[in-house]
């Protein structure tokens, strides 16, 4: 016999490399090229009308690719027209942020429907999984489950039961005898993946792939992975806060960057149809120090309060702390304001945050922690109706941000009064001694 073939594998890209190398000549990362072997490049023989040959596309039919309904209304909205036959969805979370609950709830919709659904599970047992369809009444006879970390295992049920949906939780636990090393490595995730997207897409039958998070909240496993689905999801959240908030960064059959918010409650997700002011609940706006932004997520206005508390500091280099954004933003922000404004922050602490357990990264953020600042170091509360939007630059300048018009169209919706926003029809020239002159008439 011939002896294997070995390669080395980056175990941040998957990138493929001859030889090991200290850094990969791809993604540039240090000591991650791994030896492995690899796999066999022989394919085998195929029987002739197998469905892979070359034909028109004028005669492929469309009725076998029609979609069909998830059972939650928003989140076929959000996907585009629901799920796809054949297509393969991809979801990462943080460990407990719901993704099991949410999958198995629309797997138990679909089932409902009258079509067979296949949920195969790496990581809990059959009664684990029957308890919890039980506690979101999702028992259906069109439900199946398998409980393996053998991908030949699922091959073996998708065949035989031709599933309209298979969900597998999760990819990383997953291992293929074609590819060496242990679950959850680059060439194990690759090789269950493309398994199980080709069977999948053979038979018409709609793939989602559960799949876990690094520690700064990027997938993991090799970005290849990203590529190769047809939709990336990502569903976020702090575990100790009733929401969750599903994001679609990529999507082949619907639009991208959409945003759907989800209350999780005993029976599974719930989803909140009009979230713009749901992070106002319980808002005292008669204290100072708050400000409410009218922020957008994709293509969805989200009216956040933003809070700040300026006190008097006992420590040599006063504190700057941020929840919600990058603390960056807050030191650029306030050294403008000592600047222009000609204030003194060297005696206090400073802390800002996002209400809501929200993190917010959009440059429309900035006029609302400048309010918030303002308003606390002042010690005066803004009105109780007003909403802010705009990026503020180092001169002191406030400039406009895209999607003005959606935010200004629900600020007034919600009935926000003043609206202060910068001048986007002549390209932004408010100021900051302008915007505090109008707030506090100093």
């Amino acid at each position: 016999m011939a002896r294997p073939r070995e390669i080395h594998v980056c175990s941040e890209c998957g990138a493929q490399s001859l030889q090991w190398l200290g850094q990969c000549p791809e993604c540039h990362a240090w000591n991650t090229l791994v030896p492995q072997i690899a796999p066999d490049r022989r394919s085998p023989k195929r029987a002739a009308g197998d469905g892979r040959q070359a034909m028109p596309l004028v005669e492929v039919p469309e009725s076998a690719h029609k979609p069909y309904g998830s059972g939650i209304l928003a989140l076929d909205r959000v996907l585009g027209k629901g799920l796809v036959p054949g297509s393969g969805l991809l979801i990462g979370g943080e460990p407990g942020i719901g993704k099991s609950t949410l999958l198995l709830q629309v797997a138990g919709l679909v089932a409902l429907q009258g079509r067979t659904v296949l949920y195969a599970t790496g990581e809990e047992s059959l009664p684990q999984v029957r308890g919890r369809a039980e506690r979101l009444g999702m028992l259906d006879p069109n439900l199946l489950a398998v409980a393996t970390t053998r991908v030949e295992d699922v091959l073996e049920s998708i065949v035989q039961n031709k599933p309209a949906l298979a969900v597998v939780d999760s990819v990383q636990t997953m291992t293929s005898l074609d590819a060496e090393g242990l679950p959850g490595n680059v060439g194990q995730v690759r090789a269950v993946a493309t398994r199980l997207l080709e069977e999948c897409r053979r038979l018409g039958c709609t793939l989602v792939l559960v799949g876990h998070v690094t520690k700064d909240g990027t997938l993991a496993g090799p970005r290849l992975l990203e590529h190769m689905v047809d939709t990336v999801i990502s569903l976020e959240g702090d575990r100790r806060q009733l929401f969750r908030l599903l994001r679609v960064f990529k999507n082949r059959y619907g639009p991208n960057e959409e945003l759907l918010v989800f209350r999780m409650e005993e029976t599974g997700m719930q989803v909140i149809e009009d979230p713009s002011t749901f992070f106002l609940e319980a808002r005292d706006p008669s204290l100072s120090g708050t400000a409410v932004v009218m922020a957008v997520d994709g293509q969805r206005p989200l009216a956040v309060e933003v809070q700040a508390l300026v006190a008097r500091t006992y420590l040599a280099i006063p504190r700057r702390t941020a929840l919600g954004f990058d603390v960056n933003r807050l030191h650029l922000l306030l050294a403008v304001l000592e600047k222009r404004l000609k204030l003194n922050f060297g005696q206090v602490d400073i802390y800002a945050k996002v209400g809501g357990g929200l993190r917010i990264q959009e440059p429309g953020l900035d006029l609302a922690i400048v309010s918030a600042v303002l308003s606390s170091f002042y010690d005066v509360p803004l009105p109780e109706k007003m909403v802010v939007w705009g990026e503020v630059d180092l001169n002191g300048q406030i400039r406009p941000v895209s999607a003005h018009h959606l935010r200004h169209g629900q600020a007034k919706r919600l009935g926000f009064n003043p609206i202060v926003h910068p001048d986007a029809e002549n390209g932004g020239t408010n100021t900051l001694t302008d915007f505090q002159v109008q707030l506090f008439h100093r």
